[in-house]
């Protein structure tokens, strides 16, 4: 395993703390002052591993979206069919590392500079490919005709929930998130033929599997940490 430099470490540790910083104060309180603060350093060492508040953001954004991409990947090692593929991928959505309400806050604070960012434009564009590729090389192997419309309407219900996490007072759980996309899925594959019993199944087996493996103290120290 390669050595991480002292700048890598560096950068991990203003991007959590830039993260902190969104949480707390939104993307417009957010300024290189609060960020140096949280992080216990002058604003000159901010503003010598990132250039300015862009791309700091930039760091911010691949930092959690790093997060949710080893969540996923991580139950996605565990998936033997196309079910529970989905399901995987569903679940890794609203694992406990990643599907937390200050993330969920965080998330929504980035997602709002998307329209003024070409970065962030990016950086979304990217995430949002990576996730219907990843629901398609689970619809595809079932045969589904309009496979891409359903993924994309799957990626919709996610994003929306996400969305809805941000804006509630009291928390949602992981749980809840799962069960509203798994509602919408299966009426969509259901109408299509996909027994509802064998997506139980999946679900059952991706949900315990994430509690084992993402809920551990080493899978959270080492996704909470990486950069």
């Amino acid at each position: 395993m390669a050595r991480r430099s002292i700048g890598d470490i560096r950068r991990a540790e203003l991007s959590q703390a830039a993260f902190d910083a969104l949480v707390e104060h939104g993307i417009r309180g957010t300024t290189l002052d609060r960020v140096a603060k949280i992080a216990g350093v002058s604003k000159g060492v901010v503003l010598h591993h990132f250039k300015d508040k862009d791309a700091l953001f930039e760091g911010v954004q691949r930092k959690a979206n790093t997060v949710l991409r080893d969540c996923v990947t991580e139950l996605l090692r565990h998936a033997d069919t196309p079910l529970e593929r989905l399901y995987a991928i569903i679940v890794g959505n609203f694992a406990a590392p990643v599907f937390q309400q200050e993330i969920c806050h965080a998330w929504i604070s980035l997602c709002s500079d998307v329209p003024h960012n070409r970065q962030s434009q990016r950086i979304q564009t990217a995430v949002h490919a990576r996730m219907q590729s990843n629901l398609m090389s689970a619809l595809r192997p079932m045969g589904i005709a309009d496979a891409p419309r359903i993924a994309f309407q799957l990626r919709t219900v996610m994003d929306g929930i996400w969305l809805r996490a941000s804006f509630q007072i009291a928390p949602m759980e992981g749980a809840e998130g799962v069960a509203e996309v798994d509602f919408a899925a299966r009426h969509l594959l259901g109408a299509r033929g996909v027994p509802g019993a064998e997506m139980e199944q999946a679900r059952t087996k991706m949900q315990t599997l994430a509690s084992l493996i993402l809920g551990s103290r080493a899978f959270r120290d080492t996704a909470l940490t990486a950069s």
